[in-house]
């Protein structure tokens, strides 16, 4: 049984909603297949545990002990749009200097992490065939860097 005291803003039933002061989103670019929407989505938000480690709850665990990995502390909001969307919320990512995260469309055609890092490396920052992207800071900051961009259906 876990004793630790719950330090999460979500402390658990009965608890008021919480507003967090960060955060996490996704935008892909709407023309995307669904499984590459989900591919992509996974993609983007692999990397922000390990470069944003206050973004990590603590480790879960089921009623007969048995323990699981932590998950993110708050959601991840998804969002869509246009390819000049992205370029512009990539663009504002940069500019706020964001955490930010790219998926290229020449990442469909490579096969591991040795290989997308290259087609990315390839690329110009201007030039980049962005079909999603992964960002992440203060609230206000992410929304406007989303301007434009709609809550994914």
């Amino acid at each position: 049984m876990n004793t630790e005291p719950n330090t999460e803003p979500n402390a658990g039933p009965g608890t008021a909603p919480v507003r967090f002061d960060t955060k996490i989103a996704v935008l892909l670019r709407d023309d995307l297949e669904t499984w590459q929407r989900l591919n992509v989505t996974a993609f983007l938000v692999s990397g922000l545990g390990t470069t944003v480690p206050e973004v990590i709850g603590a480790p879960y665990e089921d009623a007969d002990g048995v323990p699981y990995l932590p998950m993110f502390r708050q959601p991840v909001l998804v969002f869509e749009g246009g390819k000049e969307t992205l370029r512009a919320a990539h663009d504002r990512a940069l500019g706020r200097a964001l955490p930010c995260a790219v998926f290229t469309a020449d990442l469909f055609a490579t096969g591991h992490d040795r290989d997308n890092r290259a087609a990315v490396r390839a690329v110009p920052t201007a030039d980049l065939d962005l079909v999603g992207l992964a960002v992440y800071g203060p609230r206000n900051g992410v929304d406007k860097v989303l301007k434009g961009a709609r809550m994914h259906p």
